[in-house]
């Protein structure tokens, strides 16, 4: 089972810094993402929400292995492997899973003008090992799915800006 997180930062640019840093660690195998978004509202009060297409290079990458595995069959690899990928990343990019999107648009409204939130739903994590990664950014909890114990350690971390050790 999933579990939804969702902080809150001044601005766009941290939360892309929090973004590239989950990014770094999940290709070290120290969390996995299903899916990463960070809501921004505008001085104007409209919400957007970017995508960050964790899970389309993971279409691609399927899709490239199918297609290859196909190409060799027909003595076309590189052409499978092209066409897999393609196909692939497509299929990621048009299957809309993860968090709602009308959720959070209703929490992006909730953010103060030049705000951004980052809303994770996250597979699996190395928390002891993730959090002091991300603790020196900051932020503050909106909204989880951890238990109450689990999610007042991340209200701390983000608060005190470094990683308890509890």
């Amino acid at each position: 089972m999933s579990t939804l997180v969702a902080i809150a930062y001044p601005d766009k640019s941290t939360a892309d810094e929090v973004v590239a840093t989950l990014s770094r660690l999940q290709t070290e195998h120290l969390i996995s993402l299903e899916d990463a978004v960070v809501v921004t509202r505008d001085e104007k009060g409209k919400v957007k929400l970017h995508q960050t297409n964790k899970l389309v290079a993971g279409g691609a990458v399927g899709g490239a292995l199918w297609g290859g595995l196909i190409g060799l069959i027909f003595f076309v690899p590189l052409l499978g492997m092209a066409v897999g990928a393609a196909t692939g990343a497509a299929t990621g990019a048009l299957t809309d899973v993860g968090v709602d999107d009308n959720f959070m648009k209703d929490l992006g409204t909730k953010l103060e003008s030049g705000g951004a939130a980052l809303i994770l739903l996250v597979r699996s994590a190395t928390t002891d090992k993730v959090l002091p990664e991300i603790a020196h950014f900051g932020g503050d909890v909106i909204q989880t799915s951890l238990d109450n114990d689990a999610e007042e350690r991340l209200r701390h971390v983000l608060e005190t800006r470094e990683a308890a050790t509890a």
